[in-house]
This record gives C-alpha cells, sequence and structure tokens, in this order.
C-alpha cells in the first residue's frame, strides 16, 4: 500500500479582530437596555433579569481573549448583535466559497502543486450556507479542479472526518491527490444577546492537501485514524428548511448553536482521552513518543482534562499542546488543524495527533509522523 500524507496546509481569517472588553461592553449594554425595557416583567417574575458578562468570566470558563470577525460593526451595535452580509446569488462567488480559495491557495503552495493536481475536494464544516449546489463543486470551478467533489457535516469534527473520507478515497484508489476545505463562518449562527455563548466564535477556515507519496518538504505520514461518534442532544442546531413550514414555528432564537456546556465536559473529556489511550495501545506506540497534540480549540479547560488524562498528568510543556484558542476563540472544526498549521514543531520522525471532537457527539483521532 502508498504511504498517504498531509502534504500542505492553508488557513484564512476574519479581517476583524475582536477583544473580550470589547465584546463585554456591547453585551452588558445590551444588557442594561434590555432589563430597562421589561423592568415591570421582570418585577412581576414573567420574565428573567439578564445578567452581565465580565473579561473575568470568560477567560475563567474559555480561555478565550480575542476573536476574528467577518462583521465587527454590526456583531457589537447593541440594535444589530449579528453580521450583516450581502445576498448570496449565482452572480457572484459565495463566500464560504471565497473563504476557501484562500485558504486552499496556501495549502496547495505548501504542499508544492497546483490546482491541476487536484482530484477531488472534500468540503467539511459546520455551518454550511446552503444545501445545493455543493460549495466543493463551486471550489473546484473557481481554481479549475477537474474530478469530483462534495460537502459533508459532523459538526466540530468535520475537518478530521473530512480527512479520514480523503485518506479513504486514495487507499481505495479513486484518487491521488485530495484537497480538503473547512470554511467556518460561525458568527451568523451566533447568539451575542445569551450570556454564555456571546464569547466563543470566531469566523476562520482551513484547508489540507491530503496526497499519495507526497514528496512535500511540508509532509506528514498519516499512521492511523480512530472515530466514533455517540448520539447527543448536548450541543445542537435546529436552523434547516423545515423551519419555515413547522407549527407552531419556532422562536429565531431556538435556531441558533445551544448547549449544554457541563454535561458535554462531563462525557466529552473521558472519550476523548479513552479513544486517543486506546489508539495509541493499539498501534504500540508509547504516549511518550507523540510530541505533539493538536486538540480541538474548543475549551482551554477541556483541552487541559484530556491532556491530563491521556499522558497521567498535568505536568507538561504547553507546547506539547499548543493553544489557538486564545487568538481565535472557537472556530468550531477548523480549530485542530488551524493549531497543527501555525504551531507545527514536528521534525522528521516525530510523531504527533490531531484530534478534534464535537457536536454528534463526533471524535476523530489521526495519528501523523514527519517525513
Amino acid at each position: 500500500m502508498h504511504d498517504i500524507y498531509i502534504s500542505g496546509t492553508g488557513h484564512w481569517k476574519a479581517q476583524h479582530l475582536v477583544t473580550n472588553e470589547e465584546i463585554v461592553s456591547s453585551f452588558n449594554e445590551y444588557v442594561r437596555l434590555y432589563n430597562i425595557e421589561h423592568e415591570e416583567e421582570i418585577l412581576k417574575g414573567s420574565k428573567e433579569a439578564l445578567g452581565p458578562s465580565s473579561v473575568e468570566f470568560i477567560e475563567k470558563a474559555s480561555g478565550i481573549k480575542t476573536r476574528y470577525l467577518i462583521d465587527k460593526k454590526n456583531c457589537l451595535d447593541i440594535n444589530v448583535m449579528k453580521p450583516i452580509l450581502s445576498p448570496e446569488n449565482p452572480g457572484k462567488i459565495s463566500i464560504l466559497a471565497e473563504m476557501s480559495i484562500h485558504a486552499a491557495k496556501e495549502a496547495l503552495d505548501q504542499a508544492g502543486i497546483q490546482a491541476k493536481d487536484v482530484d477531488a475536494v472534500i468540503l467539511g464544516t459546520s455551518h454550511i450556507s446552503r444545501n445545493y449546489p455543493a460549495i466543493a463543486c463551486e471550489v473546484m470551478d473557481e481554481l479549475g479542479i477537474e474530478g469530483y467533489g462534495y460537502d459533508m457535516l459532523i459538526g466540530c469534527s468535520s475537518t478530521t472526518f473530512a480527512i479520514s473520507n480523503a485518506y479513504s478515497d486514495i487507499a481505495s484508489g479513486l484518487a491521488d491527490t485530495i484537497l480538503v476545505i473547512n470554511p467556518e463562518l460561525t458568527s451568523p449562527h451566533n447568539d451575542f444577546t445569551l450570556r454564555d455563548s456571546h464569547f466563543i466564535f470566531g469566523d476562520a477556515c482551513v484547508a489540507t492537501v491530503v496526497q499519495k507519496d507526497s514528496t512535500s518538504k511540508n509532509r506528514a505520514r498519516i499512521l492511523d485514524r480512530k472515530l466514533v461518534t455517540q448520539f447527543s442532544n448536548n450541543i445542537r442546531s435546529d436552523f434547516g428548511y423545515l423551519n419555515r413550514v413547522e407549527e407552531p414555528p419556532k422562536d429565531k432564537k431556538d435556531l441558533f448553536f445551544k448547549q449544554n456546556g457541563k454535561g458535554v465536559f462531563k462525557e466529552v473529556c473521558p472519550m476523548v482521552a479513552s479513544l486517543v489511550t486506546d489508539q495509541l495501545s493499539r498501534l504500540d506506540i508509547p504516549v511518550s513518543d507523540i510530541s505533539q497534540f493538536w486538540l480541538h480549540q474548543a475549551n482551554a479547560n477541556m483541552c487541559r482534562v484530556i491532556m491530563t488524562r491521556i499522558l497521567g498528568t498535568s505536568d507538561y510543556d504547553p507546547d506539547m499542546a499548543p493553544m489557538i484558542l486564545s487568538e481565535f476563540g472557537n472556530v468550531a472544526s477548523a480549530g485542530s488543524v488551524l493549531s497543527y498549521h501555525l504551531n507545527n514543531n514536528l521534525q522528521k520522525g516525530d510523531k504527533g495527533i490531531i484530534c478534534s471532537f464535537g457536536a454528534g457527539y463526533s471524535i476523530c483521532s489521526l495519528v501523523i509522523e514527519r517525513a
């Protein structure tokens, strides 16, 4: 069997940096005016008063300090509290395709190949903008790629699951080189008026070239894949085309991202640690042989707990599990590969693990070795 590699990665980020101080100031002003407007109902007990946010709360709960948003002005405007984007239509390139192309060009350049060398495009995301035609097909058309492409969703594991799919297609002989793209435009699906999640998400995109017998100087051989899913409603989005025909209709706020954070923390951390530990045991690779872990960038506390369970100690070098969460916020499925792209210190022969976890539940762990 031929070796299959990650031969290049790329990224895109939204242009506007938003600090915790800015997002807290906006949210707290919204809360103040809401409580004034609904003062009578709050006193009667028919509505609950909203509580303020704080920089200290955000950093303690998540580890996030900043994030990049596609429309800072309107997300922080207390009369809007969401990004405002121009309508998508057939006469112009879609926003997800535009994000994807930026990341793809960097990945292709890092892999040392051109778009004409790509046989397929797999686009995985937790936030798709339309049902069809597939964004992957649009990207192929824009870049001049011939072959096949499709979109897929599995929450915050969409990137690693898509890389695994690319590996399978190459191993089966369907393709030699596959471009995996993961645009995560999360801000339109975030409720900036909700204390528990107003600060979480950022907008970003990653791209990965998965290739048979790569000669790229940046290549890392994929040694193993382990995937698992387990149904849970603890992370859920009910937004979809059925909303328009539901009776009674859902409130718009019910269509946003929702999560039971404590439930996710309690259930997912041991699942991830167990999966990685079992995977390394099956491969007969001691955990001490793993130089770096690039974990899903959802919550700094979750990553610390998972690493402590895997390593058997909380005393480890932070560079072993690099965090981009502090700067980028939670960029959904793009997080683990974005961390890999920006903080890959592997030398020849070193091994690492790219691991995602999220809605579904879904977990995917990729063991790689720098060639």
